[in-house]
């Protein structure tokens, strides 16, 4: 299989500084120094950029069951228009996208009522390749969460909680839907349990986000989206058809949300950064 595009590099000799939390401390007095303007701050130039999505095309993108088709056309070229563009049509959750709590809910938060924070969230990942591959419906528990901070310690509150499910292998072809002769897509998610407890500790507090790469952090045979409707509230948002995961740490990254902010959106489809520490 065509390995996915992967988007590397380093802000090097970039003047600057980003938060190494999802928001910025408190300012310092005047005569703290240029360098030390914040609190919790690293260089540009000391951090990496990996990129966390699929190549935006309608040849290889699964289209989850109902959504809208996804179709690409050129709409000018070069040699006829002096410019080239193309028309695209699909669905808010089409491809690698986020989604936001009006996805589920007519009286939460729409896309453009959140916040260029919400989209910046220390990340966590989980590794379920393993179960995945032995049950499609694997489900992650919160003993599995519990055994992950034993060796890695707590996770952050309001993280971005990714599950490494070995799905986007599977990009571009039937397999990834994997649709069962129930008529069911098996894909393994999050337990409704596990993601209570991540609420209930506050590692998903009013910001954070769950991550997969599948068609979303529900188990494809769950046709009642239990996980999605208790995960979005507040300003916690989902992260779908995520790719390059082998390239995020289990700890210790930072996850930026791109996308169009539509009127009322419900999400978009989106380039998902992850942000290591080089």
């Amino acid at each position: 299989m065509q390995r996915r595009q992967l988007m590397t590099g380093t802000a090097a000799g970039v003047v600057g500084l980003v938060t190494t939390t999802a928001a910025a401390g408190p300012a310092r007095a005047a005569d703290a120094g240029p360098s030390n303007v914040w609190d919790g701050m690293v260089r540009l130039d000391r951090l990496r950029l990996v990129s966390l999505s699929h190549v935006n095309d309608p040849a290889s993108t699964p289209i989850f069951p109902g959504d809208p088709p996804f179709t690409m056309t050129t709409a000018a070229t070069v040699e006829q228009d002096g410019y080239y563009l193309q028309d695209v049509h699909e669905g808010e959750h089409t491809g690698t996208h986020w989604g936001c709590p009006r996805h589920f809910h007519v009286d939460e938060r729409a896309a453009d009522q959140l916040e260029p924070n919400d989209l910046l969230l220390p990340a966590v990942r989980i590794d379920i390749r393993r179960q995945s591959a032995h049950n499609a419906d694997y489900g992650l528990t919160v003993a599995d969460l519990v055994a992950w901070e034993s060796h890695h310690g707590r996770i952050p509150d309001g993280s971005a909680v990714v599950l490494w499910t070995g799905w986007g292998e599977r990009w571009g072809t039937p397999a990834y839907a994997n649709t069962g002769a129930d008529g069911l897509t098996h894909q393994p998610g999050f337990t409704l349990e596990s993601v209570q407890w991540l609420v209930d500790t506050g590692r998903l507090g009013v910001r954070g986000a769950l991550g997969s790469d599948t068609f979303g952090p529900d188990r494809g045979v769950d046709d009642t989206f239990a996980v999605s409707s208790l995960l979005y509230h507040h300003r916690r948002i989902s992260l779908e058809n995520m790719a390059n995961l082998q390239l995020l740490p289990d700890a210790g990254g930072y996850i930026l949300v791109g996308g169009v902010i539509n009127r009322h959106g419900s999400g978009s489809p989106a380039t998902i950064y992850g942000i290591l520490p080089d």
